[in-house]
């Protein structure tokens, strides 16, 4: 079958280790299903692992992707919950936590295999394209917002790096829970989008906001860290789930932290119930994931290289 796969780990220049051709079919194993993948999404989860970062040079290679949606075996819709192992359902209680193309083949291909407990339906309203936008990125900003930030309508959030996945996804659905959503952009461009998403206002990164904020979604790391706690009021919570700009910030403004009270909440993807709940907010809302823009398979590559690149605004899409 035609795949999108890492075949060799380059830190320096990730994409080298990127190819596309034919891959194994996914073998058949008790409790697993196969899935006829119809569209995937990526993230920047493939690019680290085109690094090394959770992905072993012994397992190359690896099919890349872990976000899709696509039909069973026995002709449903479905989104797959693309975290293997956090509760031992097909692979054993003992087995650690990992995502789809960490340790199992993942989703950039024609076919891929999962526990079936993994498998969920997928909404009638939601596109392919769509659905397979929400298990990683979408998924991340709802338990950051509503889990471990537990912002109620009317509070305020900012949101750093308007623009990536989870910064977009976060936004979209503050907006559509009654959140004061502030964000911030490097680009221009970006925060006019922002806005046209319902933002109160997005600024150039280290502005200085209208007002503190209840909450703080942070994924770019080290370049935005001292902005996002000092954005915040005595209280507040940081919610941070990357650190694409570096995990070591120069300035960690640990008196302002103690002295404010303020709460540090580190936050990786969700549950399945969580995509569950996700996947129902989104059916029943209207709320849709925004796409930067859909490309077939056999042009992952181009995709991989805008996503490198910081370009995209939402989620880029491949489609089988």
């Amino acid at each position: 079958m035609f795949a999108a796969y890492a075949a060799r780990i380059d830190r320096d220049h990730p994409l080298d280790g990127l190819e596309l051709g034919e891959r194994p079919a996914p073998v058949v194993r008790p409790g697993w299903t196969t899935v006829n993948v119809r569209a995937a999404s990526l993230n920047h989860h493939d690019l680290w692992s085109l690094r090394g970062v959770g992905l072993a040079e012994g397992r190359l290679p690896m099919i890349l992707g872990g976000d899709a949606a696509g039909v069973d075996q026995d002709g449903n819709e479905v989104v797959l919950h693309s975290v293997i192992g956090q509760t031992g359902h097909g692979v054993g209680p003992r087995e650690g936590r990992s995502l789809l193309s960490e340790k199992y083949p993942g989703t950039f291909a024609e076919q891929v295999s999962v526990p079936e407990w993994n498998v969920l339906p997928k909404p009638a309203g939601l596109s392919f394209e769509e659905a397979a936008c929400l298990p990683t990125a979408w998924l991340t900003a709802y338990r950051m917002l509503f889990t471990n930030a537990g912002v109620r309508p009317g509070d305020s959030v900012l949101v750093q790096g308007a623009g990536g996945g989870v910064a977009t996804a976060a936004i979209v659905l503050g907006r559509a829970a009654g959140l004061q959503v502030f964000a911030t952009s490097r680009d221009e461009a970006k925060r006019r989008r922002a806005v046209e998403l319902g933002v109160v206002e997005a600024l150039p990164p280290g502005a200085r906001l209208p007002r503190r904020v209840d909450a703080v979604i942070e994924t770019v790391g080290a370049a935005t860290w001292s902005h996002s706690v000092k954005s915040l009021r005595p209280g507040g919570t940081l919610v941070i789930s990357g650190a694409t700009s570096g995990d070591a910030p120069s300035h960690a403004e640990l008196t302002r932290v103690f002295f404010l009270e303020l709460r540090i909440v580190g936050s990786t993807m969700g549950s399945k119930e969580e995509l569950e709940d996700l996947l129902a907010f989104c059916d029943t809302t209207g709320v849709r994931p925004v796409i930067d823009r859909v490309l077939p398979l056999d042009r992952a590559r181009e995709g991989f290289e805008r996503m490198a690149e910081g370009g995209q605004f939402g989620k880029i899409v491949l489609t089988v």
